[in-house]
């Protein structure tokens, strides 16, 4: 985990469905050149509080396929849901289930002055990337990229998952 500042700011985005708060089931698959992040999407709340369902990455439904353009970084793992107070940005309005930017990231800038030590270190290159959050019931899912873009899809976790693994094998 990174430490944070007081330049740290969490936005809430709204290009990206919402997650599961049940069971979304996050699925990354990543080389050294492109990061994908699957996830079973909420579908509404009227149907979150209807009906409690177990879900499978084969269940049907609506999974969204995150592509993060010229990743930098990326970490998966804790704070879940019931510690999600643990997390550095959560009194900055990090909260769970969510998608989230976070402006003035303190987790660029270390990245920044770690790559200060290369002798062809170029400042610009930091100034595009962005950090991205995806807080899910059970983990939490981070990345530093230039850019994301999300594709819904009415299909299963696990027919995404295929498509995620020829994306990154290539044709």
């Amino acid at each position: 985990m990174y430490a944070i500042d007081t330049l740290d700011r969490v936005i809430e985005m709204h290009d990206a469905p919402l997650p599961d708060s049940g069971a979304s089931l996050p699925f990354i698959m990543s080389d050294e050149n492109r990061v994908l992040l699957a996830y079973m999407v909420s579908e509404s709340d009227e149907a979150a509080n209807s009906v409690v369902k177990t879900m499978t990455a084969d269940s049907e439904g609506y999974t969204a396929l995150v592509e993060f353009a010229q990743p930098s970084a990326h970490m998966f793992g804790p704070p879940n849901d019931e510690t999600f107070l643990s997390h550095p940005l959560a009194e900055r309005g990090l909260r769970p289930y969510g998608v989230f930017e976070v402006l003035d990231s303190s987790w660029i800038r270390q990245l920044e002055e770690m790559n200060k030590r290369h002798s062809r270190h170029a400042q610009s290159r930091y100034g595009d990337l962005r950090h991205y959050i995806f807080s899910f019931h059970d983990s939490t899912f981070e990345c530093i990229a230039k850019a994301l873009a999300v594709n819904l899809r009415e299909a299963s976790l696990r027919d995404v998952m295929f498509e995620m693994l020829q994306r990154v094998q290539g044709p």
